[in-house]
């Protein structure tokens, strides 16, 4: 099997185990391969024979995607160059552009930004600052976690300091209150809260793009599709998921027969989808959750999940499942 980046399973097998004999002494090896999920010594085996041959026994029988899993846990802990650039086809390092802005989780009107300074690339909020939330700090390799997003949020009050658990609970209501009573968002979220506090943070209503003018002012007229997403996962190695819920209202239009049901817009669905390559193509991930597929609370609880716990093992936040 190939990839679609044109990197086969056996140049990444290699390039695993060039990396673990690189990084890792002999009398280490057992214990950080059963830290990788992989297959514990057995009895006769020696790694001080052979690295390399130890850790190929062990990935022998893995397929691409459970391959691609391992080398991005060895790529999170040892940094390894050369299985960086392995991994580079195959798409894994995630959007090539730094993080400059993280404006989310408004709860209120929309916030009136200018550009001080345009080379730069710097943003000043001029009205509504009070009603969204601004991550100001720079983007680690890991992404943005609950930790981090928790010690910022704790950092910006101007109040008393609060127990870590207090600051906690006040960071998740305010998150989940930008939601606006969605019930189908307020699902997703609460699902994904539900993981831990260990892996990233899924950061809600963050603004995509920015068109500074109105509805009115722009006559109808959209310059910028989806000016805010959902949800979005910063994750290891610049991996970027974004979460969009569908509601009845991203693929349908008032219907002008009073009481009559919504009609099809296949204009509104075709931008949507037009959308969605475009991030692709920049490196985003691009999932979207279906409203009818949370309807029933108990069944939808666990496939959301199912999912992100999936989508958490592939970017090495979670352990590989044995």
């Amino acid at each position: 099997m190939i990839s679609p980046g044109g990197v086969p399973p056996f140049k990444v097998r290699e390039a695993i185990a060039e990396a673990l004999w690189d990084n890792v002494k002999a009398q280490d090896l057992a214990a950080v391969c059963e830290y990788l999920g992989l297959e514990p010594q057995q009895p006769g085996e020696d790694p001080y024979c052979s690295k390399r041959s130890y850790v190929k026994a062990r990935l022998q029988d893995m397929d691409l995607p459970a391959l691609v899993t391992v080398a991005r846990r060895v790529v999170a802990e040892y940094g390894d160059e050369d299985l960086k650039r392995v991994l580079a086809p195959l798409g894994l390092r995630g959007v090539g552009t730094d993080m400059k802005n993280l404006i989310f989780a408004a709860d209120g009107p929309k916030p009136r930004i200018v550009l001080p300074d345009s080379i730069g690339n710097a943003i000043r909020i001029v009205e509504n600052e009070q009603y969204c939330l601004v991550y100001d700090r720079p983007l680690g390799e890991h992404g943005v976690s609950w930790a981090d997003l928790a010690d910022w949020w704790a950092s910006r009050r101007s109040e008393a300091p609060t127990t870590p658990d207090q600051s906690r609970r006040e960071l998740h209501g305010r998150l989940r209150r930008s939601l606006g009573g969605n019930g189908a968002e307020e699902l997703v979220f609460d699902a994904y809260v539900k993981l831990g506090f260990d892996v990233p943070a899924l950061i809600p209503q963050v603004y995509l793009h920015y068109d500074p003018y109105t509805v009115a002012e722009r006559q109808g007229q959209p310059v910028l599709a989806r000016q805010r997403m959902d949800f979005l996962l910063l994750m290891n190695h610049r991996a970027r998921a974004v979460i969009e819920v569908d509601g009845i209202q991203h693929y349908s239009r008032d219907n002008p027969q009073k009481g009559a049901p919504p009609l099809a817009d296949s204009v509104r669905y075709a931008a949507m989808m037009a959308e969605d390559r475009r991030l692709t193509l920049q490196g985003y991930e691009v999932y979207r959750v279906g409203g009818q597929e949370l309807a029933d609370r108990a069944t939808a609880e666990k496939g959301i999940t199912e999912f992100f716990t999936a989508l958490l093992r592939r970017h090495g936040h979670l352990e590989p499942e044995r």
